[in-house]
């Protein structure tokens, strides 16, 4: 399937990420539609059709499919049972077992596993009689995480050799979690490639990030040598995964890495925050790569268009900097639009060495 410039791409969510998606598509020629519940977001300004309802109101879904060419998704907490109504009626990209997967903790580590891919030690936990059990076999130090919904440091407990595990288990929510063991690593980084239908994959050079309070503070390219010793190793197995769930579009795998090579720790089934820089950075952003596969378009080149490039995210009331971040003529300003929280995530600023 291919949808020519001209046409409309559907976009489930409406946040940062889809309204710099419906930028990278306003460049190639085409129109975006948002489908939120909310009545309002960050691609509402850039996006030239926007519904509002829920993900199981199969009649606007309906309605939504059908001024649409193709439907992909901005965040990966968009009810699997959404794109089962949307299936019939408009291609989806990526397909629904990407979202599926990418829901849960646990099912995500238990694929990367069976393509033999290493993940930190982890135990399913259903109710505290199981926090117990994966306690004890895990042991401490260990960080228990909601299984879904968690993101930037939220839904996620530490727990030390003398945790309090009913206090933990209140403090998740009494929800369904996986309790990890701590993983020994040097620095964080991730795989960030774009699979076509026709299987050709594009990869990025791997960025190395570095966070702070559990959110994600800056990405930069090229990353150290010790990083990228182990980065193809982490390449192939992102290209397994694409291969394994014949995925198209842009996909994510974050890793630890560590002294014996790459440990997997999470994925996402879309562009993610360590990407931002190719915006500036490469030939052909993670988001125009995105809408061109989507599309059905060929992919564009990945390569870097300087000799390195960094992305600070701006958190809270970093926003309120701009004044000084303008007045550098290396920086490349990004504002979400968003109301200033602490804690949330208002823009990003690229830099890029020539």
């Amino acid at each position: 399937m291919i949808l020519a410039p001209g046409g409309t791409i559907g976009i489930l969510g409406g946040g940062q990420l889809g309204r710099m998606l419906a930028i990278a598509a306003a460049e190639l020629g085409y129109r975006t539609h948002i489908y939120a519940p909310e009545a309002s977001g960050p691609a509402t300004e850039v996006a030239a059709g926007w519904t509002q309802a829920g993900y199981d109101d199969a009649d606007a879904l309906a309605r939504f499919a059908g001024e649409v060419g193709v439907v992909t998704y901005e965040f990966e907490n968009v009810p699997p049972a959404a794109l089962d109504l949307l299936a019939p009626l408009v291609p989806i990209r990526p397909g629904r077992r990407a979202l599926e997967v990418a829901r849960t903790r646990h099912s995500e580590k238990a694929l990367v596993a069976a393509l033999g891919g290493r993940t930190a030690p982890f135990r399913i936990v259903e109710d505290l009689d199981g926090l117990h059990a994966a306690f004890a076999a895990i042991g401490a130090p260990a960080i228990l995480k909601t299984s879904s919904l968690g993101y930037d440091g939220k839904g996620q407990v530490r727990l030390g050799p003398d945790a309090n595990l009913a206090a933990a288990w209140d403090a998740i929510g009494r929800v369904p979690s996986i309790l990890e063991g701590f993983v020994t690593f040097f620095a964080e980084y991730s795989v960030i490639l774009c699979r076509a239908a026709d299987g050709t994959v594009a990869v990025w050079d791997t960025p190395h990030n570095v966070h702070r309070d559990g959110i994600l503070d800056t990405s930069h390219v090229p990353a150290p040598s010790a990083v990228l010793a182990q980065a193809d190793a982490a390449v192939a197995l992102a290209r397994q995964v694409a291969a394994e769930l014949d995925y198209v579009g842009v996909l994510t795998l974050e890793f630890f890495a560590t002294a014996d090579g790459p440990v997997f720790n999470e994925m996402a089934p879309r562009v993610h925050n360590s990407g931002h820089w190719t915006i500036e950075g490469a030939v052909t952003s993670q988001f125009e790569n995105h809408v061109r596969a989507v599309c059905g378009l060929p992919l564009g080149a990945t390569g870097l268009t300087g000799q390195s490039a960094q992305m600070l995210n701006l958190i809270g009331a970093d926003a309120d900097k701009w004044p000084e971040i303008l007045a550098d003529p290396a920086a490349k300003l990004h504002l979400y639009g968003k109301t200033v929280r602490p804690g949330r995530k208002m823009g990003h600023v690229t830099r890029v060495t020539r």
